[in-house]
């Protein structure tokens, strides 16, 4: 309905520039949006306003012309002008019922569209060191990553799901010399315990299973343990294979997959850190300072220079990470969205600064970051800080196994990613109104049994996607508002893409599901006369359709029975 009015006022524009009222030789855009208040009508445009000064007349009295030269449509009931000259359009409730024909027809395909005509994208998140269970920081960045991977394929975007395991460093050393602790016997009480060493009870696991002699299977390597307490080399790779098999056991249960998995060791491997590091150097950008070599960052916007090769000839962590994002640009990937925590913030800049300094063609401000901020997970009213199994952290499986996949991955998902997020474990268990994914999984679940009666009781079976009855029955205020709600659900998907915030679709699908339980409650579906009760289950099969849609999108369920 939105583009209808659109296409109204794009008319009524073009009727006042062939008659000169407007410049000929300007394009003016009507930009439509939805009314908060309804007393304002369905639909409002500020394009009055916008244009006035081009017209040279008061927006009121612009507001006054265009709506004399709209064309007649059955669709608008009125049109007013409100304020300094908003120009307010009210829907006719038939205009607005015929969104159920529409999404029916398209069942899933509803709300997808091509803007992105299948150009390529990469989002990498997750990408947790490979040296514990995932945190729920990481699961808030699973949630997010994967559900914005989700909305850019329905805007038509060719996505590439990637995981960078950071498998070489400090951490990785530390990993090493816990697991060689526990398999001499050792444990984090201990005075030759390693001061950085891991605690977690995972620690033990890992160093049973080596000395056992098992074999585990990560995504590229298939590693037995040795069972020799000596060999640090060998715990080491055993133990980075063993918690990486953890870490997609994690992912699997989340319901997340990746395309690729980036081990950061392949860079040293392949040489692709030294060539970075040469290009750097040839291009001016380095220089030697206190045993250090140096990027000069700040030709490019960071407020300091930074180290690149330490005094012991080590390289510090954002010089790999520079050679990480060459390589994914050098692998065709124009568009490459980082979903990362907030914790991240400070390497955005310098990343960016090592990426112009190659001069490899890199546009400035690439790649986009998403930087999530913390989540705090709490039970009856105090925070949760520790799981058995990491020893000092809340692991996602810890989230999964308390309150279920589709609870942990809504919750994660439901609020800005740059605000902190709680999470509440008492309500997302809960079976209430107050818990939102319970409640909009709910309302898909209600319609599904009234059709279930529907077929037992009165012996009709209706199609998933059938439309039947007479839609212009359908007049009440309720069915109009749920109507409009329907019908925003296609725009939401692409802003929700075009701004990198899936949290939208939970707020939206929040919505719709009051709005449908609301009417629900009100008026019966399943009434004596069958045109009506036919209109209205229409009504019910394209809230179910939209509601399936959103969930699909977040990676969430759609229950037929709760």
């Amino acid at each position: 309905m939105k583009d209808t009015v659109t296409e109204l006022l794009g008319a009524a524009l073009a009727a006042l520039q062939s008659e000169g009222t407007l410049p000929a030789d300007q394009t003016f855009t009507p930009q439509v949006g939805n009314t908060k208040d309804k007393a304002h009508g369905d639909y409002a445009c500020n394009i009055a306003l916008v244009a006035a000064k081009a017209a040279g007349c008061p927006p009121r009295q612009l507001a006054e012309a265009l709506i004399a030269r709209l064309p007649e449509s059955p669709a608008v009931a009125k049109v007013e002008i409100a304020g300094p000259g908003f120009i307010n359009f009210f829907m006719t409730a038939e205009s607005a019922i015929s969104i159920a024909a529409e999404i029916l027809e398209q069942g899933s395909r509803f709300g997808r569209n091509n803007s992105g005509q299948s150009s390529r994208v990469q989002v990498e998140f997750v990408s947790a060191n490979p040296t514990g269970p995932l945190h729920v920081g990481h699961g808030r960045g699973a949630a997010i990553g994967d559900s914005l991977c989700r909305l850019l394929e329905a805007n038509g975007y060719d996505v590439t799901r990637e995981f960078y395991y950071n498998d070489a460093g400090a951490q990785i050393d530390n990993l090493a010399k816990s697991v060689q602790a526990r398999v001499k016997g050792l444990g984090p009480d201990d005075a030759s315990w390693p001061e950085d060493g891991y605690r977690g009870e995972y620690i033990n696991d890992v160093a049973q299973s080596y000395l056992k002699g098992e074999t585990v299977t990560a995504d590229d390597r298939e590693v037995t343990g040795k069972a020799d307490p000596e060999d640090s080399q060998a715990i080491r790779e055993f133990a980075v294979a063993y918690l990486r098999r953890e870490q997609d056991l994690d992912l699997k249960a989340f319901g997340v997959e990746f395309d690729v998995y980036f081990l950061e060791s392949s860079l040293y491997q392949d040489g692709k850190v030294e060539a970075t590091v040469k290009r750097l150097q040839e291009n001016g950008y380095t220089y030697e300072q206190d045993g250090a070599m140096w990027l000069r960052t700040t030709e490019f916007g960071d407020d300091k220079d930074r180290v690149m090769r330490k005094k012991d000839g080590g390289y510090t962590y954002f010089l790999p990470d520079v050679a990480y994002h060459l390589d994914k640009w050098q692998r065709g990937f124009t568009t490459v969205i980082n979903e990362q925590g907030a914790d991240h913030h400070s390497t955005v800049t310098r990343v960016r600064a090592g990426l112009q300094a190659l001069k490899a063609g890199i546009p400035q401000g690439w790649p986009d970051y998403v930087l999530h901020q913390m989540v705090m997970v709490t039970r009856s009213g105090q925070e949760v800080k520790i799981s058995k199994r990491a020893g000092s952290y809340v692991t996602v499986r810890d989230l999964i196994d308390e309150v279920g996949r589709d609870a942990t991955r809504f919750f994660l998902a439901a609020r800005r990613v740059d605000s902190q997020l709680t999470f509440d474990i008492d309500l997302a268990r809960s079976q209430t109104n107050e818990n939102p994914v319970y409640y909009i999984q709910y309302a898909h679940a209600r319609i599904c049994s009234v059709l279930r009666k529907l077929a037992g009781e009165h012996g009709i079976e209706r199609g998933r996607n059938e439309v039947a009855g007479d839609l212009a029955l359908l007049t009440l205020d309720e069915e109009k508002e749920l109507a409009n709600q329907l019908a925003k659900y296609p725009e939401l998907v692409r802003t929700s893409a075009d701004a990198r915030e899936p949290h939208h679709l939970t707020h939206y699908l929040r919505e719709l599901a009051g709005l449908f339980h609301t009417y629900y409650n009100a008026h019966k579906a399943l009434v004596d006369d069958p045109a009506l009760r036919d209109a209205r289950l229409t009504l019910y099969l394209a809230v179910r359709q939209v509601i399936a849609n959103g969930l699909d999108l977040l990676g969430i369920s759609a229950p037929e029975e709760m």
